[in-house]
């Protein structure tokens, strides 16, 4: 799991604003009162983005951004020394609201549509993506689709870029990782929910999930990791299985903390390291991410420091 250039490119299609509203107390059908507020520049490969940069490879974002409502990307780009090749299209990027009850600890997700992105913008897109291809060797797909986009585009694009000989990540839900694990793609991270979705089946406990994992794996997937909340990740690769189980931290907001581990778990892997290392690393970046509001990365001495109190469990290698 070796790309043959430096460079990390994470893609995002359905980039998003993160509005995050702090209600205690919140119920449905009343008057709510919010306490604070924080809007961030968001969607899965941006969160991917912000974690990974600063790090000894270059990161670039790329993908699709709203005219309209751009001024929290570009201070984020700027902030972390992330290259911007987003085409940008006349309208506004979506807005996800978060509405955060602490006292219940709960997160009720309200999700607007974004923009309709046009066959010829698409088309534009791709052949930016063809010419990224060339000077870096791994690829972030990771996020929803928007309005307009075939739901089999990132089998599309994994095709293309393991063609190119780089590496591909793919983080989606639905029919588009249906879609994309058919193109084999190198490391998918899908939760339990979304991995039985993708099988057709329920996974009742942990044993089916393992076993499901390891199927996933068998179809020439090298790295597949699946979320189980609070609970860990399942690691399944070519040594075996492992279940890694994280530190109790104290959680200012889930969002982004899937992204955190994708980001983690990337960037050990692209160290060397090996399953356990992945494993250790991805699961205490996102631990440790679970502190902050927002695509911050915890410190290098915070993750140091969890990544010694991540419990690893194996579970075989048959």
């Amino acid at each position: 799991m070796t790309p043959t250039r430096p460079g990390i490119v994470t893609v995002s299609l359905n980039s998003a604003i993160d509005q995050t509203l702090d209600c205690p107390g919140f119920t449905a059908g009343t008057v709510n009162r919010v306490v604070s507020e924080t809007r961030t520049a968001g969607g899965k490969a941006i969160n991917v983005a912000a974690f990974l940069a600063g790090g000894p490879t270059p990161v670039t974002v790329a993908g699709i951004l709203g005219l309209d409502n751009t001024h929290l990307f570009d201070a984020l780009f700027r902030e972390r020394g992330i290259h911007d090749r987003l085409l940008r299209l006349p309208g506004s990027s979506r807005v996800n609201i978060k509405v955060v009850d602490r006292e219940g600890g709960a997160v009720t997700d309200l999700n607007l549509p974004g923009l309709k992105v046009s066959d010829e913008a698409l088309q534009r897109l791709l052949e930016k993506l063809e010419g990224l291809a060339r000077d870096n060797g791994c690829f972030v797909l990771a996020g929803s689709l928007p309005s307009g986009v075939p739901e089999d585009v990132y089998a599309t694009l994994t095709a293309r870029l393991r063609a190119r000989g780089c590496l591909v990540v793919v983080d989606t839900s639905g029919a588009p990782l249906r879609h994309a694990v058919g193109a084999k793609p190198d490391f998918v991270k899908p939760n339990a929910h979304e991995l039985s979705e993708l099988l057709g089946r329920p996974l009742p406990d942990r044993a089916d999930v393992v076993r499901a994992a390891r199927e996933l794996h068998a179809t020439g997937i090298g790295l597949v990791v699946v979320s189980l909340g609070g609970e860990g990740a399942i690691f399944v690769g070519a040594e075996g299985a492992l279940l890694a189980v994280p530190p109790r931290v104290e959680v200012a907001s889930t969002v982004g903390a899937g992204d955190a581990m994708v980001a983690g778990v990337l960037a050990a892997r692209l160290a060397g390291g090996s399953l356990e290392a992945c494993a250790r690393h991805g699961t205490a970046f996102a631990a440790g991410k679970l502190a902050q509001v927002g695509p911050v990365p915890p410190s290098p001495e915070r993750v140091k420091a969890l990544r010694r109190e991540v419990v690893i469990h194996s579970l075989g290698s048959g």
